[in-house]
């Protein structure tokens, strides 16, 4: 395995686990309540948590394989992955829009645009990871 499809597996264990920690604590979400402090701490936490993980993460791979460089091939399945988040990530930005038009307060568009971003880079990651193991 290479080190991109050990550095997609890192990010996609590393912000699969922080943000489902995220969503458990800060949700359910009642119509009409906003963002309040507490839930601003604990996004705060879990980006502090994605970047410490992540952060250790990638420096273990890089100390274990040296080899990071990239070829043709991986750079079209990395633009083809961001590609595919893209997608969703437009979509979600969307979707985010249309609930805070029929939603009152904030924390519903707030939490669907903060999935939207986790399910898009879920899906780049996810896409890149499956393209490295077939041909492009």
């Amino acid at each position: 395995m290479t080190f991109a499809e050990k550095s997609l597996w890192a990010t996609v264990a590393t912000v699969s686990a922080v943000f489902l920690t995220y969503f458990a604590a800060a949700l359910p979400v009642r119509n009409g309540t906003d963002v309040g402090p507490v839930r601003v701490v604990w996004f705060v936490l879990a980006v502090v948590a994605l970047a410490v993980t992540q952060g250790v993460a990638h420096a273990v791979l890089a100390v274990l394989d040296r080899r990071t460089d990239t070829d043709e091939r991986g750079r079209l399945i990395e633009l083809r992955g961001v590609r595919n988040g893209a997608y969703v990530l437009a979509t979600a930005v969307f979707t985010a829009l249309c609930a805070a038009i029929v939603t009152e307060g904030n924390a519903i568009f707030v939490h669907v645009l903060l999935a939207g971003w986790v399910a898009a880079q879920l899906v780049e990651s996810g896409s890149q990871l499956v393209l490295y193991r077939r041909p492009v």
